[in-house]
């Protein structure tokens, strides 16, 4: 069964609450994408200074990021990590590396401290990871999870990604987590407000968060193809649910 976007389907639902809940999902996230913007752009900059100096860039070229990653994750209150995290190859002393820093319990800013190595380490490879490959492969926006986080905190979290090109070369992702409870304590509220069962996912089907007690967050959605819903961007149904993208973040509002 396809999904009906007309433009009937998109006037009827644009007058409705959930309509206004997904631009307030949109409002939420938006400052965590800024942020991860921000990094993507710092990030830019630093690997085209750089290229002008006629050399590859090196791990301890990336300490240049520092202030701007501690920046973000003393005032943006739902970030709990941030950083850039490099395609393999791009730099010439190492195979992998993350130049990610977390906020401690303590309000403290400190580094992810990991070991690359590929004979060694499980972590040598994170190519795989949504949060990785969805930018790459699509150059768009991710949103990845939710997932526990063996590799940064072990929370449950979800990562929000974007890609970092030069001179039209993958270079990387610039990245931020957000723990789950911290994100369902912001929606949460926002989706029982609505009068049928409503949950939010991501472009692989997988529920972020869920005020329907039937689909738990973590849970996959079967249905239609959620990436190219919100590539189009439209309201619609799909075997009698209806499905509204939240505007600018890669999250669909599913109701029941």
């Amino acid at each position: 069964m396809g999904v009906s976007t007309g433009l009937a389907t998109v006037a009827t639902l644009a007058t409705e609450p959930e309509t206004w809940v997904a631009a307030q999902v949109c409002g939420a996230l938006e400052a965590v994408f800024e942020a991860v913007a921000a990094t993507r752009a710092d990030t830019a900059a630093l690997l085209h200074r750089v290229a002008a100096e006629g050399r590859r860039p090196v791990s301890r070229d990336l300490a240049a990021l520092r202030p701007g990653l501690h920046l973000r994750l003393r005032h943006e209150e739902l970030v709990s990590g941030v950083g850039f995290v490099a395609a393999p190859g791009l730099l010439a002393d190492v195979p992998a590396w993350l130049e990610w820093w977390q906020a401690g319990a303590e309000g403290d800013v400190r580094p992810l401290l990991l070991d690359l190595d590929p004979r060694r380490s499980a972590y040598s490879d994170y190519t795989h990871w949504d949060w990785f490959a969805l930018p790459r492969d699509t150059g768009r926006r991710a949103v990845a999870g939710p997932y526990v986080d063996y590799l940064c905190s072990d929370e449950y979290s979800l990562t929000l990604s974007e890609p970092v090109r030069i001179e039209g070369r993958f270079a990387g992702v610039a990245a931020a987590d957000v723990y789950l409870r911290h994100f369902e304590a912001a929606v949460l509220p926002l989706l029982r407000r609505l009068s049928r069962p409503a949950r939010l996912v991501n472009a692989r089907g997988r529920v972020a968060a869920s005020a329907d007690p039937a689909h738990l967050a973590g849970s996959l959605t079967k249905g239609p193809d959620f990436g190219e819903l919100l590539t189009t961007a439209r309201p619609g149904t799909y075997d009698g649910l209806r499905l509204v993208p939240c505007r600018g973040v890669p999250l669909v509002l599913v109701l029941a």
